[in-house]
């Protein structure tokens, strides 16, 4: 029975030692993403919908 609370004090140690990791690496900028804006300008715009497309056909012609 002594080594059921034993087992769980020590997963309740590991939990909170991950635990702070994760907010230490979130906090220190582990996560921040600094690839994908310089990269957005080399991506093509959204394609236009038919129904714009059709409208400015007919204002051509």
């Amino acid at each position: 029975m002594e080594v059921i609370f034993l087992l769980i004090g020590f997963s309740l140690f590991v939990a909170l030692l991950f635990l702070g990791l994760f907010f230490w690496a979130v906090k220190s900028g582990q996560y921040d993403d600094s690839y994908t804006p310089s990269m957005r300008m080399l991506f093509d715009e959204k394609k236009t919908s038919n129904k714009n497309h059709q409208e400015t056909k007919n204002r051509d012609v």
